[in-house]
């Protein structure tokens, strides 16, 4: 059955201006794009702009929220039930694909595979990996130790120093079914005993990450805030750097010259500082170091964007609320990208750096139907603003996910 998507404006995802037509899917795949267009059921798009299904290329599923006291109050198993939650507020958001950037382990990302839970794509980095007293190190002042993600059997420990411990824990996170290498450059905002400007792991270290990860076909990320941290992992090779939160003119230059790829997570320290408001148990320092990165979050990414350094979009979903993934883009707007390249970073962009970019991730013939349907232009008028009251409705492999 032929499903026709018709009277609307295509934004299909590549960065070309948004133009009329008509979209036809079939069995889970645009058939075709065009006008004069026909199909055996039709939905009217009159008013409403069609999207590729977003690209969320920064989160974690298995997070909700930052509150300390919460995570040491509740039962280990409860994350899991948690995630699929959180798997679907994110799929009927309009965000068809992400990538798990620490806790979702193998089993999640084949219960969305096989369908037991309703949720978008996924791509994941099982474990954290960082040095001890690093940002993905959980040990406190009182000697407790709290991570993030407390390992299990599917999910390793991420602590590691030295050439052989970060070769044998790479190992351990590709064998435990990781698509992406996940490390620590620079310390971090919710890490409350480091600095986010302050370097992590060795550039002999990265190195050996990266090396391990390409043996295996696979490619690194790097949580990676100041500027020297972000410099030694694109120099290693690492694909895409997460945050860039005090990046300098160097580091930009790096990440051109490498074809490094920016995830800004924007919306991230601004998420602490709402929790913070609504009674989240943090400590005092991660509450101020979030609302000192805010504005030079904003200019670092600015001027990455005025440089021409490529942008995928991230929102860090975990520290703040899943489903409201789309607040990200108007934010990026503000830094000083076109409605047409948000559009890209947030679809196409991130598509491709997961590896996915001839399966989804644009509104062309032969790819997956994964698509959006938005009331209004989102090149004019309301413009990016809003995006999650005006979404119509939410396809996943040709699939409604979301209709209202």
């Amino acid at each position: 059955m032929r499903l026709l998507l018709h009277g609307g404006t295509v934004l299909d995802g590549t960065g070309a201006p948004a133009g009329r037509a008509d979209v036809v899917v079939e069995d889970g795949r645009i058939l075709d794009v065009g006008s004069g267009l026909d199909g055996d059921e039709a939905l009217d798009c009159a008013g409403a702009t069609i999207t590729p299904g977003f690209v969320d290329a920064h989160v974690h599923v298995t997070s909700s929220g930052v509150d300390l006291m919460a995570r040491l109050a509740t039962p280990f198993s409860y994350q899991f039930f948690a995630a699929a939650r959180n798997l679907t507020a994110t799929l009927r958001a309009g965000v068809t694909t992400v990538r798990d950037a620490g806790g979702a382990d193998a089993g999640v990302r084949r219960a969305v595979e096989d369908g037991l839970v309703e949720g978008p794509r996924m791509r994941i980095a099982v474990t954290i990996l960082g040095q001890t007293g690093g940002h993905s190190d959980g040990w406190l002042p009182s000697g407790h130790c709290v991570p993030l993600s407390l390992p299990h059997p599917g999910r390793p420990d991420g602590v590691c120093d030295g050439i052989d411990g970060v070769r044998r824990k790479v190992r351990e996170v590709l064998r435990a079914g990781a698509d992406v290498v996940k490390i620590c450059s620079t310390g971090g905002v919710l890490s409350p005993g480091d600095d986010p400007e302050h370097t992590q792991f060795s550039p002999e270290e990265i190195a050996v990450v990266v090396a391990e990860a390409a043996a295996q076909g696979r490619e690194v990320m790097s949580h990676a805030q100041g500027a020297l941290g972000v410099k030694n992992a694109v120099r290693a090779g690492v694909r895409s750097i997460e945050h860039g939160i005090f990046l300098d003119d160097e580091a930009i230059a790096l990440m051109l010259e490498h074809d490094t790829v920016l995830v800004p997570t924007l919306v991230a320290p601004r998420a602490v500082l709402e929790a913070a408001e609504q009674g989240a148990r943090l400590p005092a320092e991660v509450v101020a170091k979030a609302a000192a990165v805010v504005d030079v979050h904003v200019d670092s990414i600015r001027r990455a964007v005025d440089a021409g350094v490529r942008i995928a979009m991230g929102t860090d979903s975990g520290v703040g609320p899943h489903g409201r993934n789309l607040e990200e883009l108007p934010l990026m707007a503000a830094c000083g990208m076109a409605p047409e390249a948000v559009v890209a970073a947030s679809t196409s962009a991130g598509a491709r750096l997961l590896g996915l970019g001839d399966e989804t991730g644009r509104v062309a013939p032969g790819l997956a139907a994964d698509l959006c349907v938005l009331d209004g232009s989102l090149t004019r008028g309301a413009g990016l603003d809003d995006l999650s009251a005006r979404l119509r409705a939410v396809f996943r492999a040709g699939r409604a996910v979301a209709v209202t």
